[in-house]
């Protein structure tokens, strides 16, 4: 009987031994292994950074968000807009006034594979009577 209970005791701990060998990550690299190690034990450092961070990316998110007027952005405005280069901005100008955006397309100003590119960041404001 005791044979019996020693067996089964040694089986089961070394299930739970191999069954915890599977549950470690091994995607994780050592190196951010180290900095998670790191982070956890200075939590004020990472809180300060991850806050700094965040302020961070709501600028960067409030400057995408800035939509270009196409009948009053300047040549350097437009050329700010990625996939507009020198080309495309003089043809946005010399266009001037648009009644609403999809007219770059529809004028054909601008390629449809490039108006859908840089279609969220234009606007296309009509003056005030």
């Amino acid at each position: 009987m005791k044979i019996i209970t020693k067996t089964a005791l040694l089986s089961i701990s070394l299930l739970l031994c191999a069954a915890s060998g599977f549950a470690v990550d091994v995607k994780t690299p050592a190196a951010d292994m180290k900095s998670t190690v790191k982070a956890a034990g200075d939590s004020a450092k990472s809180d300060a950074k991850a806050s700094a961070t965040a302020g961070k990316e709501s600028a960067t998110a409030s400057a995408k968000a800035k939509l270009i007027d196409i009948n009053t952005a300047t040549d350097a405005e437009l050329k700010a807009v990625p996939g507009i280069g020198d080309a495309f901005a003089a043809k946005i100008i010399a266009g001037r006034p648009y009644a609403n955006k999809t007219q770059l397309k529809s004028r054909k100003i601008v390629p449809a594979v490039l108006y859908e590119q840089v279609k969220d960041r234009l606007i296309a404001k009509q003056p005030q009577k």
